[in-house]
């Protein structure tokens, strides 16, 4: 009888519990998700060809018309219409004079490391120095507008209040002395 017991609770443990160790099932869905319909075989068929295509044109550093058509016909319909700028036209040619950073990145990930360090070197220096062109623009604004707001208030004032570097200051006290 005992057997027979330990038995059931032994596949008990390994047919429910072991299985929820093991893989554990995660919580249901909340009630406003709505789930996507199964895919037909020619849908999935459709994405994986569209897949596998602009998979092989991620491997080639200048992609084309041919390769991601979609793309280029909403800048011919934007040039058909007329409706743009000077600015649109001169960012059409940087971008297609001038690889873009993934671009950069991707080829000389494909060099190796020879020519993966200068290329992350490169981006690293750009970035540093866009991070500090930003640093000093905000600095100089901020002194512009407290400035702004200093002269407002005395203004506002009628008198002139000292500010820090105008008149002498008040030495701080001495440190008490120690017994």
């Amino acid at each position: 009888m005992k057997f027979r017991v330990v038995c059931r609770k032994l596949y008990d443990y390994v047919r429910y519990d072991l299985k929820e160790i093991a893989f554990p099932s995660s919580l249901p869905d909340p009630p406003h998700i709505k789930k996507r319909p199964k895919l037909t075989w020619n849908d999935r068929w459709c994405i994986l060809k569209e897949a596998t295509r602009l998979y092989g044109a991620s491997w080639v550093r200048n992609i084309g018309p041919d390769l991601r058509p979609n793309d280029y016909k909403k800048e011919a319909e934007d040039d058909d219409s007329g409706s743009e700028s000077a600015s649109g036209n001169e960012k059409k040619v940087k971008r297609s004079s001038e690889p873009s950073v993934l671009e950069d990145l991707a080829v000389a990930a494909r060099g190796g490391a020879e020519t993966l360090k200068p290329a992350l070197r490169r981006i690293y220096m750009t970035r540093a120095s866009t991070y500090t062109n930003a640093m000093k623009n905000f600095v100089e604004t901020y002194q512009e507008g407290l400035k702004d707001q200093l002269e407002k208030t005395d203004d506002g004032e009628g008198r002139k209040q000292p500010h820090q570097g105008d008149g002498p200051t008040k030495p701080p006290p001495p440190p008490p002395p120690t017994s």
